[in-house]
């Protein structure tokens, strides 16, 4: 049976703030929902609350982390990316220490519907440069990305979920790397990779595949940008074919991330699943997953066409060691 975890995001940040003081965290009358009332509670004089004003937030936030703090700020993901997209830029161009947190990304605020179910924001943040952005899969890697940020702090989007949280990786012993993929499980015949919610779904299609006959690797790439280009072409040269999936606009997105390392180096067939192009609705998330095509058994079906696309591909490449530069 699965593990859960309630609020790993809020609980990160009121655990980690007593070893880094540096730590601040500002917040646009959203403490409940971004779960940061456990932090305001501990740490009230390094809390801000500046009102439903999202894109001051983010200006705030830059100009505490300026001054040489390290400042956390959030809301719902579609105000996190859209509304404060000028705010992002400024605060990646100056290379502030701000750590912009997208909650309840993509599909997932499902009670409140398309106005807060951002298809984006991974599109839009993957655009600024310098900024990095992760996705989380669990709740161990939630509060290991947490403690990276604070030890090597700049400019990131951070989408992380609400509420509970699933456990996928080993408490204790993980320990979160930038830029690089998570390897859950092995296979020859095809690799799928997900990023935060998607992750358990695709461990689920490939339980599913392996019932098939088909051994699939499985990739945790919470690393959105930057990208682990190496695991990347080492599945197309390994496993000739990938499945992506996300919890965002298939284009992009995780989907796009790595078909444009795909493409440069070693290009192979890729499905990607994700949603298509289309705005979200209100309802629970495992019917929106199945009403917008991203439950596991859509991974299935995106899996054995990339699969029957791979059959009488020459690949041509040799399997070891592979220079990005």
């Amino acid at each position: 049976m699965t593990q859960f975890v309630e609020r790993p995001y809020g609980n990160a940040l009121a655990t980690i703030g007593e070893r880094f003081p540096e730590l601040v965290v500002v917040d646009a009358d959203l403490q409940r929902g971004t779960e940061t009332r456990l932090f305001q509670s501990k740490f009230p004089d390094r809390y801000f609350n500046v009102g439903v004003a999202e894109a001051n937030m983010v200006g705030v936030a830059t100009g505490l982390a300026l001054s040489g703090k390290t400042a956390f700020c959030g809301t719902f993901a579609c105000f996190a990316s859209q509304r404060v997209c000028d705010q992002a830029v400024l605060a990646a161009y100056c290379g502030a220490s701000v750590v912009i947190v997208g909650v309840e990304p993509g599909l997932a605020s499902g009670s409140n519907g398309a106005t807060h179910q951002t298809m984006l924001d991974l599109a839009l943040m993957r655009a600024i440069p310098s900024m990095r952005v992760l996705e989380p899969a669990d709740a161990t890697e939630t509060a290991s990305i947490v403690e990276f940020l604070l030890e090597d702090p700049a400019p990131t989007y951070l989408r992380v979920p609400r509420g509970k949280a699933p456990v996928i990786l080993e408490p204790g012993s993980y320990h979160f790397r930038i830029g690089r993929g998570v390897r859950l499980m092995d296979g020859g015949d095809i690799t799928l990779i997900a990023c935060g919610i998607m992750v358990p779904r695709i461990l689920a299609a490939a339980d599913e595949l392996k019932r098939l006959g088909f051994n699939a690797r499985v990739v945790n790439m919470s690393s959105i940008k930057p990208i682990d280009e190496q695991e990347i072409i080492l599945a197309a040269k390994e496993t000739g074919c990938i499945v992506t999936a996300e919890n965002h606009n298939i284009m992009g997105g995780l989907g796009s991330a790595v078909a444009e390392v795909v493409a440069g180096y070693a290009p192979v067939p890729i499905v990607r699943v994700g949603i298509h192009d289309v705005f979200g609705e209100v309802g629970p998330l495992d019917w929106l997953a199945e009403k917008f095509h991203i439950a596991s058994t859509d991974v299935v079906d995106a899996a054995m066409r990339a699969l029957s696309m791979k059959k009488g591909v020459t690949m041509g490449y040799k399997t070891g060691e592979v220079d990005v530069p």
